[in-house]
């Protein structure tokens, strides 16, 4: 705002009083008494000495509902200031104030009905002669629509990431959400010595079922099969679509008997659902062939030779005639 200087210049030398003080209505300082009231940002002064407020634009009563004569000191700012914002906020505004800093500050004010608005506060730190501290001046700006535009940006922000570690057919983790999560946990379970297991599952003779049902059947059956493993993994697990119709259970701090346990529910859940499979050699439902290994990471082993060795073992299954589970 270009008036704002001259705003600032007015609260300066104090020649705006906080109660009803006779002046020539025509003359220059109610003309920036008038620009000061009109204003969407509020204008306030505070004596450094006292601490206590000399002056607060009128408009503060129509943002918060807290009446302008009770803006008393430093102490009523406070007060009406959200809890979670109040500490830093005053350390940091006070902080930068002794050292003659002017600065900003967002947090979030109090309304009189407990309710709360987003406000920047813009401070200017006013000097003596000396050099010592004189005064406080600033404008206070709802930036409440700004604040809500900024968190809609970051809900949409976390939601694309999301987005874009998620396979978009079967909601299960994409590839390259695996391959993320499946570092993280080969290091910790490095670093802890801790058991990690992968089954590797892949549905028998899927070709065959687009061929004869059709690719939108076979998708249904790929969303379904996902449902269904997405039961099964706990909180910790990564359920992930391995590429086309191999799905991968990454279970980190997993022993053998328990992934085991978790490959065996795994192929039970998929018969389970009971789709029609016409054209199978190993079932007349939809089925799936199982690896599943577990490693104690060594200094000198690879996560990629793990992962090899699950695909190897899943191809040993389907080797062996399908809809098995085949361990190390």
């Amino acid at each position: 705002m270009p008036h704002q200087d001259a705003l600032a210049a007015t609260l300066h030398s104090g020649s705006v009083p906080t109660s009803d003080t006779s002046m020539d209505p025509g003359g220059e300082e109610a003309v920036y008494r008038t620009l000061l009231e009109s204003t969407r940002a509020i204008p306030w002064k505070i004596d450094w000495a006292t601490m206590r407020f000399t002056y607060i634009g009128p408009q503060i009563e129509t943002l918060l509902g807290w009446p302008q004569d009770s803006w008393i000191s430093v102490e009523d700012w406070s007060s009406r200031m959200h809890e979670d914002d109040r500490e830093h906020v005053v350390n940091y505004c006070v902080a930068q104030s002794i050292a003659g800093i002017d600065h900003e500050a967002d947090y979030r004010a109090l309304t009189r009905d407990r309710g709360f608005v987003w406000i920047r506060d813009v401070v200017h730190v006013v000097r003596n002669a000396a050099g010592d501290v004189e005064s406080l001046i600033g404008f206070m700006f709802d930036i409440s629509e700004r604040k809500r535009i900024e968190q809609e940006l970051v809900k949409m922000q976390k939601k694309l990431e999301a987005l874009s570690f998620e396979d978009g057919l079967t909601r299960t983790a994409n590839r390259r959400r695996f391959d993320e999560r499946f570092q993280a946990d080969w290091d910790n379970a490095h670093r802890t010595e801790r058991p990690l297991s992968m089954i590797l599952l892949d549905i028998d003779y899927f070709k065959r079922f687009n061929d004869r049902y059709g690719h939108v059947q076979g998708d249904e059956c790929l969303v379904r099969v996902a449902a269904a493993l997405k039961q099964i993994g706990r909180a910790q697990d990564v359920v992930a679509r391995f590429g086309g119709e191999e799905f991968v259970l990454l279970l980190p701090d997993t022993d053998e008997a328990t992934a085991l346990t978790i490959a065996r529910q795994s192929c039970q859940a998929i018969e389970a659902l009971a789709i029609p499979h016409d054209d199978s050699d190993c079932s007349p439902f939809v089925t799936a062939s199982v690896g599943v290994n577990t490693v104690i990471p060594s200094a000198d082993a690879q996560a990629r030779d793990f992962c090899e060795s699950v695909d190897r073992l899943l191809y040993g299954a389907k080797q062996n005639g399908r809809n098995q589970l085949l361990s190390a």
